[in-house]
């Protein structure tokens, strides 16, 4: 099965909580895991988001567990909607959570992927936390990124 190629943590969290992968998930799981760009074009509800990030999220696992995990933005999901980025944003932090949770009962505590927004509704303090303590995943727009990339402060 495809699920044999991520860490038991997280696989044993996909299989406790989603059961078996979906075909979008199967089909883009091998390729990125290969490095290729993958696009996933699928219905809603078919388990895009989890297709796309779960094998990001399990990298990001290992470097946390091999403790070479830095505070730092590893991966950039840039959502053409401000709406969009939110769901996104939530759609990660369950499973953040739940993997999270799940190290921490097995020995691993103190284990924090972080995820966070960025967008033009972001508040300034938010923007400095970010700075100060940047998040794994970063979710953005376009507009968002393009200000991250000019500004010569990055706030």
């Amino acid at each position: 099965m495809v699920l044999k190629g991520f860490h038991p943590l997280t696989r044993r969290w996909f299989e406790d909580t989603l059961g078996s992968p979906t075909k979008a998930q199967l089909d883009a799981w091998p390729e990125i895991q290969k490095g290729r760009n993958t696009l996933i074009a699928a219905p809603t509800g078919s388990g895009k988001t989890l297709a796309a990030f779960y094998v990001a999220i399990d990298r990001l696992v290992q470097q946390a567990l091999n403790h070479t995990l830095e505070p730092a933005i590893q991966i950039v999901y840039i959502s053409p909607l401000k709406a969009l980025s939110n769901d996104i944003h939530r759609n990660l932090q369950e499973p953040l959570a739940a993997i999270c949770k799940a190290l921490d009962e097995a020995g691993y505590q103190g284990t924090e992927i972080k995820v966070a927004v960025r967008t033009g509704d972001t508040t300034q303090y938010e923007r400095q936390m970010m700075l100060k303590r940047p998040p794994h995943i970063l979710v953005t727009t376009p507009e968002s990124l393009y200000l991250l990339l000019t500004s010569k402060k990055n706030s």
